[in-house]
């Protein structure tokens, strides 16, 4: 099942990423099923965002708000890997529950793959999906 994402919505994740090449850019996927509808960038607030990320708690409670007053909700979320591969990283698979959320992982470079945690695969936990680009 593919992932569907505005280009305006990818160029924008993928602008940050190349603006900060030095620190992980995150934020959230919003959306329904497997359409994301809207990001929202977050406060990485990690104590070393050159090598990790770590949603701001309170940008995370408010975006669950602004989900649920437009009919959405936070279908996964995004970060960057700013010396690494656009795929999930030990850490990374070390963080996720398997709960389904999609993954957008991308470089400084213009990288990016879209995963799902799923409790198995790559890292025991994650497969690739396909992305469609709108």
């Amino acid at each position: 099942m593919n992932v569907r994402i505005s280009r305006d919505d990818l160029n924008r994740i993928m602008q940050a990423a190349a603006q900060r090449p030095e620190e992980e850019v995150c934020g959230l996927l919003l959306g329904r099923g497997n359409y994301v509808m809207d990001i929202l960038p977050v406060t990485n607030v990690a104590a070393t965002p050159e090598t990790h990320f770590e949603l701001d708690p309170a940008a995370h409670i408010q975006a669950q708000r602004q989900a649920r007053e437009r009919d959405m909700r936070i279908i996964g979320h995004y970060h960057s890997h700013p010396s690494g591969l656009a795929r999930p990283s030990p850490t990374d698979a070390a963080r996720a529950c398997g709960d389904g959320a999609i993954w957008l992982i991308c470089t400084p470079a213009g990288e990016y793959h879209f995963w799902r945690a799923v409790g198995e695969g790559l890292h025991g936990q994650f497969q690739p999906i396909a992305a469609e680009i709108i």
